[in-house]
């Protein structure tokens, strides 16, 4: 296999040159002909600035043209396309230089390509030993170097929801095969359109989007605020786009229910919608059947609802259902699930719903393994989830390698998830980073989240559990609420007393933060060890 991502969107420049990438939220949009143009003439600008082959290249721009643009040109040029995550809201601004340092230094990063609409976010910002380019001044004129698809193409941070960000090394290779997988596993074509909202920078925003331009069907990109702002007109901008996929965690589905009334879902016209790609954070059944059950008279299908299992490591697709299957979800014993690794499954009352997210896609093997042994686990028995296959990644940067260098273990990647297979379903149930062991019993963290969220007083239900610090032996939850004075301890009380009657749980202690203070990664999942750290500094 000889393509890379520069040459795929050069055949599809010449097969569909005024298909475009629409960009909604900017108003703007781009033909994949002057998409492929603008790109080459960029990578020209790069390389007179003297951009070495596997160079990183950093690109911080929003969900707009000079994304894409920026992407190919550095594919083109030989270089590595690194997307940079944005400072999420003005709160993350002050500390947003320090970690795009941080970034830049671990990535080995001279050059950022800079969007030319972020003037008031790059003034004055420095980057010790980083040069900043505006995409609006990047343009040349000359041979572009030969690329193959062993070189790097793309360093992609991950989501870093129990650690800190690692930076993936994804080739051409690796990406092409991501890309086919993808494809492969929804029948994307010529009639389909990808509409997203997820950030660009976000492998699940990247490689949906680019699951689209490189066949050559349109692409609608929303930016993110627009959907956290008004779900109720994105869903109405992405039903009239004529958009057939989409992809979002499971909260962004949780806010379209709630945005809507049964009698305004009624009213949509959903029939043309394909996939519903559900990921990146574990799938409630209660949200997908609230969905399912909200927009059906709308005309949404339950086979349209997609759930999946991704991570950048594997060019974002790891496990895929079969197309035309509504979810399965099972119902299993949640102490036996959580203290003694069984997936019994039973009816009624201890009962955790479990997601399938089908198997593994296109050139991708798994397997589940014991944790401390290595030792494949047989059929309903839970064990770390591992894979490899031509979408993986064959490492980390070198300034990750250390603390990355125990993923792989005889070529199989670890993924630090834990799940189960039953026949050819895998069903994932956690991270094992996250387990909490009291008493020498263990508890998966979505298990008291679940009882929690639903108490009064948990500001939109946001809530995290987490082992205690330090070793003590004491589940600690996390939850936002805006009570205050002696409503707050009765909710304190509250939470503590509902953990303690459904899971016999006695050391459990709650803390109480401000509502939208509990810290999230890129995709909108909840940092529980970030939380506990950022509440632990300040007890």
């Amino acid at each position: 296999m000889s393509d890379t991502l520069h040459s795929i969107l050069d055949r599809v420049a010449a097969e569909y040159p005024a298909v475009r990438a629409t960009f909604p939220s900017e108003k703007e949009s781009i033909t994949y002909g002057d998409l492929s143009a603008s790109a080459r003439a960029m990578a020209a600008g790069l390389l007179a600035r003297g951009v070495g082959r596997g160079e990183p290249v950093g690109i911080l721009c929003p969900n707009a043209p000079e994304f894409l643009q920026s992407l190919f040109a550095v594919s083109a040029a030989g270089a590595a396309a690194t997307p940079l995550p944005l400072p999420m809201g003005m709160r993350h601004a002050g500390a947003y230089p320090a970690r795009l340092a941080a970034i830049a230094e671990a990535a080995g990063m001279r050059r950022i390509l800079v969007s030319h609409r972020f003037g008031a976010l790059v003034e004055g910002l420095e980057v010790p030993g980083v040069e900043l380019i505006s995409t609006a001044d990047l343009s040349g004129d000359g041979p572009l170097p030969a690329v193959g698809p062993d070189d790097l193409a793309i360093v992609q941070f991950t989501s870093g929801s129990t650690s800190l960000p690692k930076g993936v090394r994804l080739t051409h290779a690796n990406v092409v095969a991501g890309l086919v997988a993808i494809r492969e596993g929804i029948a994307l074509g010529q009639g389909d359109g990808g509409g997203f909202w997820l950030p660009l920078f976000h492998d699940m925003g990247l490689f949906g989007t680019l699951s689209a331009v490189l066949i050559g069907i349109p692409a609608f990109v929303w930016s993110p605020l627009s959907f956290i702002n008004d779900p109720a007109r994105w869903l109405r901008e992405f039903l009239a786009s004529g958009a057939t996929i989409t992809a979002m965690p499971n909260f962004g589905y949780d806010q379209l229910a709630a945005a809507f009334t049964a009698a305004e879902a009624a009213e949509l016209d959903m029939a043309h919608w394909r996939i519903a790609f559900n990921g990146a954070e574990p799938i409630a059944e209660a949200a997908v059947r609230a969905f399912q059950e909200r927009f059906a008279d709308g005309g949404f299908r339950p086979e349209t609802m997609f759930g999946v299992y991704g991570m950048a490591e594997a060019t974002l697709a790891v496990c895929f259902p079969p197309l035309g299957r509504a979810p399965v979800f099972e119902h299993v014993d949640r102490d036996k699930l959580a203290d003694g690794g069984r997936a019994v499954q039973v009816d009624g009352p201890g009962a955790r719903a479990v997601a399938g997210v089908g198997h593994p896609v296109k050139g991708l093997r798994l397997r589940v393994v014991e944790v401390e042994s290595g030792v494949e686990v047989p059929e309903g028995r839970v064990g770390e989830i591992q894979i490899q296959g031509d979408p993986v990644t064959a490492g980390y940067l070198a300034a990750d390698a250390e603390r990355a260098g125990e993923s792989f273990v005889d070529g199989w990647l670890r993924t630090g998830d834990l799940g189960y297979r039953r026949g050819e379903e895998v069903f994932v149930t956690g991270r094992h980073k996250e387990m909490i062991t009291v008493r020498g019993a263990n508890y998966y963290p979505q298990d008291v989240e679940a009882i929690t969220r639903t108490t009064p007083g948990v500001y939109k239900g946001r809530c995290v559990a987490v082992a205690a610090p330090g070793g003590a032996e004491a589940v600690w939850v996390i939850a936002e609420s805006g009570l205050r004075g002696a409503a707050a301890e009765a909710l304190t009380a509250d939470l503590r007393k509902a953990v303690s009657t459904e899971l016999g749980l006695t050391a459990v202690t709650v803390r109480l933060v401000s509502p939208r203070s509990l810290p999230r990664t890129s995709s909108g999942k909840f940092q529980r060890l970030a939380a506990r750290d950022l509440v632990a500094g300040t007890a």
